[in-house]
């Protein structure tokens, strides 16, 4: 190499955690020398702050719920107060932790935070993310409680029916617990959070994330009930999504036009929001930033096996994609309803067809 400092960097890209100390010993220089090198590579952005953590390496962090999907598809059309015929699967879920596969199967490096019980769906979650090479080490394990379940009742088309969500165990992912995994939430360059977190740890991320240097936090609704738990002031919520049910609920307005959209869409930049997308099925998504008029895309018509999951894989189109390109807000929205697309044809929750070829092929 041609100079000391980039010896310095291939080094810091072997051993990301290495002292200035060692440095200094590897490379035969001073500790002052050593500082004045690592500063000018901070400078140069070629690495970021503490820990020396490289950009290319940063990973996405995904807080929230993880859960066993349970799926009952009705083979005839459901008839209320009546037992009806239907098939059953099963596979791993939750919103953050959907979203985090997702990711993960793209070739993205994933942090999960998570809550997991004790149990043998706890530890099938956790050795399926393991093999996907999703780091959960960082996650809460209890002993005393089970771990979340989801089960979604569909209608012969695929659509969602009803839904019941027991997810308790997440109510334990306390301010507390975040500070336990400051570590690994300090390496992220995104951090995606869903709304099952109680509502004081979503308070303190987001003050978090008006700090100076942090990582944009970005927040995915999980139903209409849970949006109390976002507060008033939304200083430092980078991007929110959700649909319009979500929508009415946060905004505290009812949505019969497309100008209620834009209206709401206002209400909450002046909350502090940055970013907002709107998803309405096959309908429509919205999107916009704070201040700026919403603009819409049309998702391509398909067959669809399977609803469950589809929102996810948007959400972890649309961070992979800002990941890649953050100021192309309308492409990250592309590549979150291509991966919607393969999900809606799947039977899994998350799509196997997902590979860091389709992200390849979107930069």
């Amino acid at each position: 190499m041609d100079s000391k400092k980039e010896q310095l960097l291939a080094l810091v890209q072997h051993n990301p955690f290495i002292s200035q100390q060692d440095l200094a010993e590897q490379l035969g220089l001073s500790r002052s020398a050593v500082a004045g090198h690592v500063a000018a590579l901070t400078r140069e952005r070629r690495i970021l702050g503490r820990a020396y953590v490289l950009p290319q390496r940063r990973p996405i962090v995904c807080i929230g719920g993880s859960n066993i999907d349970r799926k009952l598809r009705s083979l005839a059309a459901l008839q209320m107060g009546n037992s009806n015929p239907a098939t059953s699967s099963e596979s791993p879920g939750g919103v953050a932790r959907n979203v985090a596969e997702n990711l993960a199967r793209l070739g993205l490096p994933v942090h999960l935070l998570s809550a997991f019980g004790e149990d043998a769906a706890g530890r099938s979650l956790l050795a399926q993310a393991n093999s996907l090479g999703m780091d959960c080490s960082a996650s809460l394990i209890a002993a005393d409680a089970p771990t979340g379940s989801y089960t979604a009742v569909l209608n012969t088309d695929g659509s969602l029916a009803l839904g019941l969500a027991q997810m308790d165990l997440c109510e334990r992912m306390t301010p507390d617990f975040l500070r336990q995994c400051a570590a690994q939430r300090a390496q992220a360059g995104l951090i995606l959070i869903d709304l099952n977190l109680p509502a004081d740890s979503i308070q303190q991320l987001l003050a978090e994330a008006q700090t100076e240097g942090s990582a944009p936090l970005v927040a995915v609704a999980v139903s209409a009930p849970k949006m109390a738990r976002l507060p008033l002031d939304l200083r430092g919520l980078s991007l929110l999504m959700l649909n319009r049910d979500e929508l009415s609920a946060c905004a505290g307005m009812s949505l019969e036009n497309d100008a209620d959209l834009a209206r709401a869409h206002q209400l909450l930049g002046e909350r502090g929001l940055q970013r907002l997308i709107i998803t309405q099925g096959a309908e429509a998504i919205w999107f916009g930033a704070a201040g700026a008029a919403l603009k819409s895309l049309k998702p391509k018509r398909v067959k669809v096996v399977d609803v469950t999951g589809a929102g996810d894989a948007f959400a972890a189109g649309v961070c992979a994609g800002l990941s890649q390109a953050p100021e192309d807000f309308a492409g990250a929205c592309r590549f979150g309803m291509d991966l919607a697309r393969l999900t809606l044809q799947s039977e899994r929750t998350v799509s196997p067809e997902l590979s860091p070829t389709l992200l390849n092929l979107h930069n």
